[in-house]
């Protein structure tokens, strides 16, 4: 954006006004974002002697650049404290030039899925030893990193997004089996010993209650 025209507050604040619906798209460049924020604070000189009215004006001016008002509290305030630097805002954080190195890689998560499949998902410490055997006594050099896998670590594995996405069992509705139970008249068949008792209803009709002696 090309805000180098607004030189006073009352244009900032007519643009402001006039602007209230209007969505601006922020550029994915922070360095340029940065730039913008520090042309507007260096044009009108922001400093702790302004009003709280002009204040607030420059600060509602950066919502232009797409950052929320905590965030641009925040820059402006390193802007004050660098102000008399080159360059008074700059990108702290970036990427590292040497990502993280994973230790274990997709190799070692297809032969603990491997393992798994094999073993029908025993605890961690029986994997672990399968693993140590693997390598110390089979000799397999597939397994040099899992070897020294701990306990703790194969579930933080097993919860890691790679291996959940490899690890998926459908397992479909299983039918009750469980048998219904049935409401039946006894049938003692003569026989002493069968006492029947109903307290809410028979259901029946009368049917002679048969006590054994």
């Amino acid at each position: 954006m090309d805000e180098t025209r607004l030189t006073t507050i009352a244009q900032i604040e007519q643009f402001l006004g006039a602007s209230a619906v209007v969505q601006f798209t922020p550029s994915q460049d922070d360095e340029e974002r940065y730039a913008h924020i520090s042309r507007v604070l260096k044009r009108f000189d922001y400093s702790c002697a302004l009003a709280r009215p002009t204040k607030g004006c420059l600060r509602r001016l950066g919502h232009t650049s797409g950052y929320s008002r905590q965030q641009l509290t925040r820059l402006v305030s390193r802007w004050q404290s660098n102000r008399l630097a080159p360059t008074p805002l700059v990108k702290r954080y970036m990427a590292p030039n040497a990502p993280f190195a994973r230790k274990y890689t997709s190799a070692d998560m297809a032969l603990l899925l491997e393992m798994d499949r094999a073993n029908e998902d025993v605890c961690a410490p029986a994997i672990v030893r399968l693993f140590w055997r693997a390598f110390h006594e089979y000799g397999d050099p597939r397994y040099e990193r899992l070897a020294s896998l701990s306990s703790s670590h194969l579930y933080n594995l097993r919860k890691s997004t790679s291996y959940q996405l490899r690890r998926v069992s459908l397992i479909k509705t299983r039918a009750v089996c469980n048998p219904i139970g049935q409401r039946r008249v006894p049938r003692p068949d003569g026989r002493a010993g069968f006492v029947r008792v109903d307290t809410v209803h028979q259901g029946d009709g009368d049917v002679p209650v048969v006590v054994g002696t």
